[in-house]
């Protein structure tokens, strides 16, 4: 594992206590605690993973499974199960290989989620990532609603070194997309990433603002590789996923950014997004450094979640 990899590992670790303590103490305390695989053993189980924001029906799944292989494997004492139950829960969050086309393709890239979820950041982060790549970014300030997202965004822009498209507040998102678009085309852009607004309390505009935008990238750049992200904030647990739900409901949405993982307790709801939802978590943010948004991998995060150093893992 290379350092950087091994340093974010270790911010994972960290940043995962409140969730491990909410979980795997729980857990643990449950394999030591009882003398036989029965009944109240597995009910046992299944507070403390719903407790820790897996949700019920990924809760259910895993513990459906983990009962099947007691069996299978003939497991007798309940400590022989973290193992199983590790497995378990990276089973129910592997949808094959998180897809990153759009990296390496020429691309638009759609960003969307509500105010505060750290969706502008992470705009400006996967800007500055690409960036280092030694792809041409151009970003869009399409959240023309609130005034602090352009500023924010512009901020950005400045310190990831990529060029930004914006117009005035309260001007047509729509709008700033056709010129970003035409920029992107005129600039020999790899990646256009826009910064959308995300207002589901007002379903039907936001429904509407993102079909015209969708119709002019169709129109005006239909080579273009399409990718859609939803940012969900990790300290809201079910709430997070309430949220993803009422965006794929307007959006064909194709991955998730999960942020602000570092110090919730609700850490597990990238488990029950994963399964529930069966959308990629693409990203991870555990802080505000720039490199502190990282592609997500489930098996690095239910390691550092149970605190299994990778040479255990392997």
């Amino acid at each position: 594992m290379s350092e950087g990899k091994k340093g974010f590992f270790g911010r994972l670790v960290e940043g995962l206590t409140k969730t491990r303590n909410n979980i795997v103490s729980g857990i643990d305390s449950i394999f030591s605690g009882f003398s036989a695989i029965d009944d109240d053993f597995y009910e046992e189980i299944e507070e403390t993973l719903i407790m820790g924001d897996i949700g019920i029906q990924t809760t259910m799944s895993i513990v459906e499974d983990l009962r099947r292989k007691v069996k299978e494997l003939h497991i007798k004492e309940p400590e022989e199960c973290k193992e199983l139950l590790i497995n378990s829960i990276k089973g129910q969050m592997d949808l094959g290989e998180n897809a990153y086309e759009f990296e390496h393709k020429k691309s638009v890239v759609l960003v969307i989620g509500v105010n505060g979820v750290g969706k502008t950041t992470s705009v400006g982060k996967l800007a500055g990532q690409l960036k280092d790549q030694g792809r041409k970014v151009i970003l869009a300030a399409a959240d023309t609603f609130r005034a602090a997202a352009i500023e924010q965004l512009t901020e950005w822009s400045n310190r990831a070194g990529v060029e930004i498209i914006a117009q005035q507040e309260g001007s047509d998102p729509a709008a700033v997309i056709y010129d970003a678009v035409a920029a992107a085309k005129s600039r020999h852009a790899d990646v256009l990433i826009c910064d959308t607004a995300g207002r589901l309390h007002n379903k039907k505009n936001l429904m509407e603002e993102l079909r015209k935008i969708n119709r002019i990238i169709d129109k005006e750049y239909a080579d273009a590789y399409r990718e859609t992200l939803v940012v969900l904030d990790g300290t809201t647990g079910q709430n997070a996923l309430a949220q993803a739900r009422q965006f794929m409901e307007v959006a064909d949405i194709t991955g998730i950014i999960l942020t602000k993982l570092d110090g919730t307790a609700k850490g597990g709801i990238a488990v029950a997004i994963q399964s529930e939802l069966g959308l990629p978590v693409k990203y991870i943010g555990i802080g505000e450094k720039i490199d502190d948004l990282q592609k997500f991998n489930a098996d690095d995060f239910v390691n550092a979640l149970f605190n299994v150093r990778k040479s255990e893992a392997e």
